[in-house]
């Protein structure tokens, strides 16, 4: 378990605030603590924030864990850093978490692979011609086919 974590239980566990303990907390773990957003329930540390109240997590192994099911698993399909950020905030949070998914994504070789810079740039919009007559086809095939084909895909008799 980790320092800040067994620090916030102990005052949790008997369900008190203790203002000493503030003073022996990172920066993070103080702030939070501070505003009362960590609850314990059934022996589990919650961080609360405004809309939700999700487990704290201090074992990097669990954060790999939870990074791996939101990212790379079958069902996350390599989700974009936001898309990623999005799901994670709703069941854990852990200090540093928003930099630590932006660097798992980052740091992942199949998301950079497919989300890559190519380097071309886009082609340029060029206005098409409108149709100056009935005959005269707008979608490229008015013109360019020969006149007996034209007359069999299109319905309409060669104007030459």
């Amino acid at each position: 378990m980790d320092k800040n974590c067994h620090i916030s239980c102990q005052p949790l566990m008997k369900d008190f605030k203790d203002p000493s303990l503030s003073s022996k907390l990172d920066e993070i773990w103080k702030n939070s603590y501070d505003e009362g957003r960590f609850h314990l329930l059934d022996g589990i540390l919650y961080h609360r924030s405004k809309h939700t109240c999700v487990m704290a997590l201090t074992d990097r192994t669990l954060i790999n864990t939870i990074l791996h099911e939101f990212h790379d698993s079958v069902a996350a399909g390599h989700l974009s850093e936001d898309r990623t950020l999005e799901k994670v905030k709703t069941c854990s949070w852990w200090t540093n978490w928003k930099n630590n998914v932006a660097e798992y994504c980052q740091t992942c070789d199949r998301f950079q692979k497919a989300n890559r810079d190519t380097g071309k740039k886009f082609g340029m919009m060029i206005q098409m011609q409108e149709p100056n007559s009935p005959g005269n086809s707008s979608h490229g095939l008015g013109n360019s086919l020969p006149s007996r084909r034209r007359e069999r895909l299109l319905g309409m008799p060669s104007i030459s």
